[in-house]
């Protein structure tokens, strides 16, 4: 994971608020589709499981799979930039 997608979780961690917004705005809606798509959300929920016991590798390798995905990086940094204000 690169230090911005970093920093915007450890801020996120630290909001509910600001990552409830998140969720339920267009783009997080839009990230959530592309996180779940291959798999129904399988992947996203080991990601997860892995990154809540210090395993940040899958969250990364979903993280750059979206990034890498036509509209991905321009979403990330639309994201990063509202949990920003």
């Amino acid at each position: 994971m690169d230090e911005k997608m970093a920093r915007m979780v450890q801020q996120l961690q630290g909001n509910p608020a600001a990552l409830q917004a998140l969720m339920q705005s267009r783009d997080g809606q839009a990230l959530m589709g592309l996180l779940t798509q291959k798999d129904r959300g399988a992947g996203l929920q080991r990601a997860i499981r892995s990154a809540m016991q210090g395993d940040t590798a899958e969250m990364a390798k979903l993280v750059e799979q979206v990034t890498k995905s036509p509209g991905g990086a321009e979403l990330v940094a639309r994201i990063n930039q509202a949990v920003q204000k």
